[in-house]
């Protein structure tokens, strides 16, 4: 695999003005205090705090974050570098589960179907659950492997999507529903890949799709977000200082590969409405072994997730309204 790894010292921010400008870094401190009420002074607030954490953590940055403005339409908050193709790693997991779901919805699929999980499939020491197992052949359905793709994030998973999806037709799903730059990248055998590149304009853009009900079926909506909502889903970025409560009206998938770290999700008002959107890629900061929470700019996100959420907390989301089914730790019995 050719990773594509940036090396900027210098990118733009774009806001609801101009690209690169932070707007509300010449607001005076009284007026930057008050809590958001609109979806430009959101939108300014969010470019601010962006801008901050991302000197701090150093590295490249490129992102695209948008708040939803009247009648639907995206107040764009940061555009820095969004265009630009680069490995998406794990992130581009959501766009493997919408080939999934695209191929159930046609009824080409179907979420209870198993797959077999071989020894020979499984990636030794790779991110996740089925290897940790120790015991292999297993059955397991094609719910589970979902699962374990958008949640925990296992490597494995991955390959067990390519034996119902083959990389030539993730990518022209891809490419049908609007997203040629979002794609695996297909190797020798033609149920493996690597997980390949987007844009962060682009993985954006089919996040908004995605709570938009254009991207799948209401069914497969409603499923893939409750994945990417779930407790169990990434906690060490945008959702690690919230309470449960907050952090079930966050939807997000992280990526990790190298000195990559990246992340990219929907934040909810409390009707369940989307009200923001963000995908953020960075690397070259310090510390490229570290793949835990006090990575420069794992811990950036996690700063930024709580201003995001305030930022916003005021304001109505734009759309269809999902709500989270709530879930609780159990005792066993």
């Amino acid at each position: 695999m050719t990773i594509r790894l940036n090396r900027r010292t210098a990118l733009g921010l774009g806001t609801v003005a101009t690209a690169g400008t932070v707007l509300a870094a010449a607001t005076p401190a009284s007026a930057a205090e008050a809590t958001p009420t609109t979806p430009a002074q959101a939108a300014r607030r969010v470019a601010t705090v962006f801008g901050r954490h991302r000197a701090e953590a150093g590295g490249n940055w490129q992102g695209y974050v948008s708040v939803a403005g009247p009648a639907g339409t995206p107040v764009v908050a940061v555009a820095a570098d969004a265009d630009r193709t680069i490995e998406a790693y794990s992130v581009n997991k959501i766009a493997v589960a919408t080939a999934v779901l695209d191929k159930v919805d046609r009824g080409l699929l179907t979420l209870d179907q198993r797959v077999e999980v071989t020894e020979a499939i499984v990636v030794p020491g790779g991110d996740g659950i089925f290897s940790l197992d120790g015991a292999y052949p297993s059955s397991v359905t094609l719910g589970h492997v979902l699962a374990n793709l958008l949640t925990v994030s296992d490597d494995t998973a991955v390959r067990l999507c390519g034996l119902v999806a083959p990389a030539a037709e993730i990518n022209s799903i891809l490419i049908a529903k609007g997203f040629p730059n979002t794609q695996v990248e297909p190797v020798a055998n033609p149920n493996r890949f690597f997980l390949g590149t987007s844009t962060p304009r682009q993985t954006h853009d089919l996040l908004r799709a995605l709570v938009g009900g254009t991207l799948l079926s209401p069914a497969s909506t409603t499923h893939l977000l409750g994945l990417l909502r779930s407790p169990v889903a990434f906690t060490d970025g945008i959702r690690r200082t919230m309470s449960s409560d907050d952090r079930a009206r966050i939807a997000t998938k992280a990526g990790w590969f190298a000195d990559a770290r990246h992340e990219a999700g929907v934040i909810f008002d409390r009707s369940g409405a989307a009200v923001l959107t963000y995908a953020l890629f960075a690397d070259g900061q310090a510390d490229p072994d570290n793949f835990g929470a006090t990575h420069p700019a794992v811990r950036a996100r996690a700063a930024m997730g709580p201003k995001f959420l305030a930022a916003v907390d005021r304001l109505g989301g734009a759309g269809t309204a999902y709500r989270t089914t709530v879930q609780r730790p159990s005792n066993g019995g």
